[in-house]
């Protein structure tokens, strides 16, 4: 039954014959293939099936966001919560099936929420060299009576060696400054006054309070139910990877990995069983191409959650009649 939804809502959708349309675009694999040929495509495909598929050392950016240990519907395809050593032992043969894919100087994200966290650093720790942890708000957690409310993961941050990349320019945060420090000739210290208040560009940390949560008014919201932001991957995709370099996700869900590598001049390939997710993250992939914007992200700053509204107001939609003004803001 289709869902009736509001008139506003912007949720991306595929109608029977866009489904029909795109899958013609979609990759499947009998034999082995090279990197060209899997440069910028989706894969409709289980990853452990295609895996033998796939070409050695081709991977420059792994975004590896594998079902958590809960009971989840994806679309028909159910993954249910298992023992703790029995979800350990099927994680340790994701990664270590993916290890032969990635290049020496490689680096890997790893997405997880607080309790199949403790389950992966093991693996991780076996395989990789593990350099942080992030920690995310996703603003949008569940309330309980008996409890804290659950509004964080988190994402391991490892690299295959010694040798990697990571741009922290690229990963900046911009905040406002509430009590502005001058130095001793009045001018302003590590700050800029702008004539919409004044702002700080910070480093970034492994606590990240600035993500929104893709939602009925966003464009880039779909019926996944557990959809990454597209600000989240930018900030992994900036920090880890090079303009040109090939983002790989063998659990690319409704596309954000690759619609976000499009937007930011990197390659990709994305793995998912769903036929009609990969349907989804074409169709976005197709409008990336008119519009390259990603939420939250602008002037090649990340922006404090709401912070972004002072600034673009030219973002707004105004209409003459009813006095209506929408703000698209992070």
């Amino acid at each position: 039954m289709m869902k009736v939804r509001a008139p506003r809502n912007r949720t991306l959708t595929c109608t029977d014959a866009e489904l029909a349309e795109l899958s013609t675009d979609l990759l499947c694999l009998s034999a082995k293939a090279n990197i060209d040929a899997l440069a910028n495509r989706i894969v409709n495909h289980d990853y452990f099936e295609v895996r033998p598929f796939l070409p050695g050392e081709f991977v420059d950016l792994l975004i590896l966001d594998p079902p958590y240990n809960l009971t989840k519907n994806y679309n028909g395809h159910v993954f249910r919560s298992q023992e703790a050593d029995e979800y350990l032992s099927w994680f340790d043969g994701i990664v270590s099936s993916l290890i032969p894919l990635l290049r020496t100087t490689a680096s890997v994200y790893v997405c997880s929420d607080w309790q199949t966290s403790n389950l992966v650093f093991p693996v991780l720790d076996k395989h990789l060299h593990v350099r942080n942890r992030i920690t995310w708000e996703r603003e949008k957690g569940r309330g309980a009576k008996t409890n804290w409310k659950n509004n964080t993961e988190d994402i391991w941050y490892c690299t295959v060696g010694e040798e990697f990349f990571f741009d922290v320019e690229a990963v900046k945060l911009k905040r406002r400054v509430i009590a502005p420090y001058r130095s001793d000739d009045g001018q302003p210290k590590d700050w800029e006054k702008t004539q919409n208040g004044n702002y700080r560009l910070t480093h970034p940390s492994n606590l990240w309070s600035d993500i929104t949560i893709p939602f009925w008014s966003m464009p880039e919201n779909t019926d996944h139910p557990t959809q990454k932001p597209e600000k989240l991957i930018a900030k992994l995709v900036l920090a880890s990877s090079r303009p040109r370099d090939l983002v790989f996700d063998p659990f690319l869900g409704s596309g954000t990995t690759a619609v976000v590598a499009r937007k930011l001049g990197r390659r990709f390939c994305g793995i998912e069983l769903d036929r009609e997710y990969c349907c989804w993250a074409l169709k976005r992939l197709k409008q990336a191409e008119a519009d390259d914007s990603i939420q939250g992200y602008a002037d090649k700053v990340f922006w404090e959650r709401n912070s972004l509204i002072d600034q673009k107001l030219s973002k707004a939609t105004k209409t003459s009649h009813g006095a209506t003004l929408e703000l698209f803001h992070d």
